[in-house]
């Protein structure tokens, strides 16, 4: 059952200049969203980070979402947080695979995002996970972002060239 194992979180991540987190959130299922909010919040002010907090119709609007914002504003890193359950159709494995797709194409191409679209058989799976007195999984999403940008500073302009060099370059 969900929720009886243990594993290893890794120690919070620290920083030395402010921090600023964007929340992306899908909320079709209410009150999973707020439970996912509620751990996000609580992780990021935890380790002593700013954030602001968005709402979108629904999980595929996510990646978009952090996009435009990371092309229009100045965060640090990104948290997606929503709930997908599944369906009687197959709309639920469309909007997971592109959902985290998305999420994915984004996070190589260097933004410090944190997956916290929750892929679940049912409502109490859903409600286990997002629970901060639980799983907690949007405050396990808002870490993820926070050491990816810990990561990111960390190697701030240390980025190596590849490719040739043009002969005395």
């Amino acid at each position: 059952m969900a929720g009886t194992e243990t594993h290893y979180t890794m120690p919070r991540a620290e920083f030395d200049e402010p921090v600023k987190i964007l929340i992306v959130v899908a909320p079709y299922y209410r009150d999973i969203a707020d439970d996912l909010i509620a751990g996000a919040k609580a992780e990021i002010e935890a380790s002593g980070a700013a954030w602001e907090l968005i709402e979108v119709p629904g999980a595929l609007e996510l990646p978009t979402a952090i996009r435009i914002a990371d092309r229009t504003a100045d965060f640090d890193g990104y948290v997606a947080l929503g709930c997908v359950i599944r369906g009687e159709t197959t709309h639920y494995d469309t909007v997971c695979n592109d959902s985290s797709r998305g999420l994915s194409t984004l996070g190589l191409a260097g933004l410090c995002i944190g997956n916290g679209i929750l892929t679940v058989e049912n409502r109490e799976q859903a409600v286990v996970r997002a629970a901060p007195s639980e799983m907690n999984k949007g405050g396990g999403a808002a870490a993820a972002a926070l050491h990816l940008v810990a990561l990111s500073r960390k190697w701030h302009g240390a980025v190596t060239p590849v490719g040739f060099r043009p002969a005395g370059a």
